[in-house]
């Protein structure tokens, strides 16, 4: 078997060699034209043009009452209607039915303090009572007896059937009895006004409401000794304290040179700082007449329209004084926009947006206006801007910025 000659076999270089400089130059002519193509992308974006500096605010959910503030005061919750319950005697503490946040009624028992001697003279003052009224019924009893003898003799003496000595006898005893029957009386009124002493005396011992009202406080515990006026070491002069809740109002003071600006029955929208999110209405009760020199204020009282649970004596509040009232509806918050970020065009109203760093035309639509502001229904939710005039260079698409302030 004759071996393969591979004598023969050969490369030819110069074919490669004209085959890479094709692709190079292929390369070198393609460069350019990606370059130019990327460059005119850019320019008709806009990409290489410098953003256009516009003014923007964003769009924010807002309260009606916003917008028609007047005023705005600063205060706390106060109850108009406030006691420190105490009693007049001076007794210790053996019961205590209410704990703090209890709802109590005008005259129920709240506490109760040691009344056992009390107690005693009462039950003595209403025997008393009952014997006096036994001593009546027996004087009477003796006077019908001596006045019907005393008649009986008097007739007689008339016709000279009796001594004269027998009928001065029946006389005296006759005034004698009804003497008797008076004292007895005056006995029994005695005695009866001694048990309504120790009636009262005995009523002091049971504190009770003087109105309706909630429990704040509880000053005092069993055991405690309860003082009128508390001069005793580790006596307490109140057992607890309360307030009626249906008389909340929030205490303002305004300045005296806003003081024009307010009027009774002006109408305010109340809000408190543990409740943030709720808005009570309400209106000026009264304005306190007289100022504090040392703040140059005027205390103004406003009530509240509506009742609630959840407010509580001494929050924080801050009252803003309206320029009308609110209707129902008005009571929501709405999305505002400037009424002078409105576009009409085409019998259409839009907006211009920032998204990214473009300007959006987006079409919108509006409810209520608010002086300068516009209620947005529907297009924009809070949060996104707003571009304000204006509106000269302005276009679909165009780059934005907001300067920094």
């Amino acid at each position: 078997m004759t071996e393969p000659d591979i004598s023969r076999l050969r490369i030819d270089r110069n074919k490669f060699a004209t085959r890479k400089s094709r692709k190079k130059r292929n390369l070198l002519f393609l460069i350019p034209v990606l370059l130019i193509a990327v460059g005119l992308y850019f320019y008709w974006t806009g990409a290489l043009k410098p953003a256009l500096e516009v003014q923007a605010v964003p769009v924010q959910a807002i309260f009606p009452s916003q917008t028609l503030t007047l005023l705005n005061a600063s205060g706390y919750v106060v109850a108009q209607r406030k006691a420190a319950v105490s009693s007049k005697a001076t007794g210790r503490l053996v019961s205590l039915h209410v704990e703090e946040g209890d709802r109590v009624k005008k005259d129920q028992v709240i506490a109760v303090l040691d009344n056992e001697d009390v107690r005693a003279s009462r039950a003595r003052a209403e025997a008393n009572v009952h014997l006096s009224r036994s001593l009546v019924e027996r004087a009477k009893a003796e006077l019908v007896d001596a006045t019907l003898a005393y008649n009986r003799n008097k007739e007689l003496a008339s016709k000279g059937f009796v001594a004269r000595s027998v009928f001065d006898s029946s006389e005296a005893r006759y005034k004698m009895a009804r003497a008797e029957v008076a004292a007895q009386e005056a006995a029994l009124r005695a005695s009866q006004a001694t048990l309504a002493e120790a009636e009262v005396l005995l009523e002091y011992s049971y504190i009770r409401a003087p109105f309706d009202a909630v429990v704040l406080t509880k000053n005092a515990d069993i055991g405690d000794m309860v003082t009128p006026l508390a001069a005793a070491a580790n006596a307490k002069a109140a057992v607890v304290t309360i307030a009626d809740m249906d008389s909340l109002m929030v205490e303002v003071d305004v300045a005296e040179s806003n003081l024009a600006q307010v009027r009774p029955g002006h109408p305010c929208e109340i809000r408190l700082d543990a409740l943030p999110k709720t808005r009570f209405p309400g209106t000026v009760h009264m304005i306190v007449p007289t100022a504090d020199r040392t703040k140059a204020s005027v205390m103004v009282k406003v009530a509240f329209s509506e009742k609630s649970s959840q407010v509580l004596p001494e929050m924080s509040a801050k009252v803003a004084f309206l320029s009308r009232e609110l209707s129902s509806e008005e009571r929501a918050p709405f999305k505002a926009i400037p009424s002078s970020a409105l576009i009409e065009r085409n019998g259409r109203t839009s907006v211009f947006v920032i998204q990214g760093e473009r300007a959006v035309l987006k079409q919108v639509r509006t409810g209520r206006r608010y002086n300068e502001l516009a209620e947005a229904l529907e297009g924009v939710e809070p949060g996104e801007r707003v571009i304000v005039p204006p509106f000269d260079k302005i276009k679909e698409g165009v780059r934005v910025k907001v300067p920094e302030k």
